[in-house]
């Protein structure tokens, strides 16, 4: 969720489809090629040291870095107040290289956990195989539309930001219908200040800039939980001077 300078690993570009719906399916259809792409690529070399406490990194990527952690770590702060992950199956949608799917794990949840990014999770699976793990999560090379099953638990964090507006209704309802009892996502809120700093990072051109960056309306992200019967419990706010995330929770009504 990173809007500025190297923090525009993401960029827009225009096309004019003959139609919004034909817009709309070539839009999401290319998006999901170039994601998958780059973080088969370039861009998992680099998220792959942001997202490891040892990884050099520069101090843009430190502060990725940091905001992130709080990120997951409000999540599992919330998780550790409620006490009740313990045997519970969780699906970790965009899991990355196991952020959150490990520490939920190490709590003793039955995680599976997907990526569209083969080498984010050969990664993650390596990190589990040096812990000492009583529940190994499962891991698949997945992208959301492809995630069938139920879980007692959805978690969806910083993946919505590859996702278009006009699309994320629809996968946030598609989550919501993986949910057995609670949704827990984060998306990059779309505020005029965060729209501001989006568009002052597209003015600085680089090879990393590689995928476009998505910012939703929170409003849209709540009215759609709403109409696939979920209402929040808690959220929360992350704000670095490079990341930002807002996270909810949402539980079955």
């Amino acid at each position: 969720l990173v809007l500025v300078a190297e923090a525009s690993a993401f960029s827009a570009t225009s096309r004019a489809p003959t139609s919004r719906v034909s817009r709309a399916a070539v839009s999401m259809a290319e998006d999901k090629v170039v994601v998958k792409q780059y973080f088969n690529n370039e861009g998992f070399d680099r998220w792959n040291r942001i997202y490891s406490e040892d990884g050099e990194v520069n101090s843009v990527q430190q502060d990725i870095r940091d905001g992130h952690q709080q990120t997951v770590d409000k999540i599992l702060g919330w998780v550790d107040a409620d006490a009740d992950i313990k045997g519970k199956t969780v699906c970790d949608a965009g899991c990355g290289v196991g952020s959150l799917a490990l520490p939920l794990a190490t709590r003793g949840a039955a995680v599976a956990a997907s990526d569209i990014s083969e080498a984010m999770v050969t990664e993650a699976a390596r990190r589990a195989s040096t812990m000492d793990l009583e529940k190994v999560p499962e891991f698949a090379t997945s992208d959301l539309e492809s995630l069938s099953g139920k879980y007692d638990t959805v978690t969806c964090v910083d993946v919505m930001i590859h996702y278009p507006t006009e699309d994320m209704e629809g996968m946030v309802k598609h989550l919501a219908s993986l949910a057995e009892r609670r949704l827990i996502i984060s998306f990059a809120p779309k505020t005029w200040y965060y729209d501001l700093l989006k568009k002052v990072g597209e003015l600085f051109p680089g090879p990393s800039k590689t995928t476009r960056a998505y910012l939703h309306p929170e409003d849209a992200v709540v009215k759609a939980l709403k109409e696939a019967g979920f209402e929040l419990k808690r959220t929360e706010m992350t704000a670095t001077n490079f990341y930002f995330s807002r996270l909810l929770e949402a539980v079955r009504k």
